[in-house]
């Protein structure tokens, strides 16, 4: 192996695609390796915590969990904030991205329809509604969280609202954000990032 390699499920979205976006914003060549469904199984007790994504790296051991990866990446490559507590403050809102997909995940896997209507519409009104609010709290005039810089936790944000306000979410409205205006404002800028757009232009090709 001679350049790095990420390694996530086929897919543009959620935790593995934030991390190749970051990637390519950092100007790194890296081999993107997609997983398809019915491969992880066989796969799945290689990896460091039995998930994706991974990041492998010439002559280092694999590198797991998102949030690692992205701030492995922002720090080698000027995406993440150089003073300590700012640093700090960027990754609490990364963590924060990560509860919430966990308070989500179970609605995933629930396969009655009512069952599933009355959770995520109770998800709605709850827990997605106050954590985009104490999010909200901790954003400055933007349009990203540091400013006028884009960085690492702006693509985890942005990847989670994109999520939520897509529709792809049954019973969740996409005016569940439609209170913060500063998440709205990230999401819109990071969408418009020239080095996201490119990124994205790949997929299209």
């Amino acid at each position: 192996m001679n350049k790095p390699r990420l390694i996530y499920f086929d897919f543009p979205a959620s935790r593995g695609e934030e991390c190749r976006i970051a990637l390519h914003l950092a100007g790194v060549e890296f081999e993107d390796v997609r997983v398809q469904s019915k491969d992880w199984p066989a796969m799945k007790s290689s990896t460091p915590f039995g998930a994706l994504p991974v990041l492998e790296m010439p002559g280092k051991p694999p590198l797991a969990q998102s949030n690692a990866i992205l701030v492995f990446i922002g720090r080698r490559h000027h995406l993440h904030p150089s003073d300590d507590f700012e640093a700090a403050q960027h990754e609490a809102l990364m963590s924060a991205v990560e509860e919430i997909r966990h308070t989500i995940s179970p609605t995933l896997r629930i396969s009655d329809p009512d069952q599933k209507r009355v959770a995520r519409e109770a998800l709605a009104a709850n827990e997605l509604r106050t954590w985009a609010s104490q999010v909200e709290r901790q954003l400055g005039g933007g349009p990203y969280i540091g400013g006028s810089k884009l960085q690492v936790a702006d693509l985890k944000l942005y990847m989670m609202v994109r999520w939520l306000r897509s529709g792809v979410l049954d019973h969740i409205p996409t005016s569940v954000l439609d209170h913060c205006p500063k998440l709205l404002q990230l999401q819109t800028a990071v969408a418009e990032h020239s080095g996201v757009q490119a990124w994205l232009s790949r997929l299209k090709t």
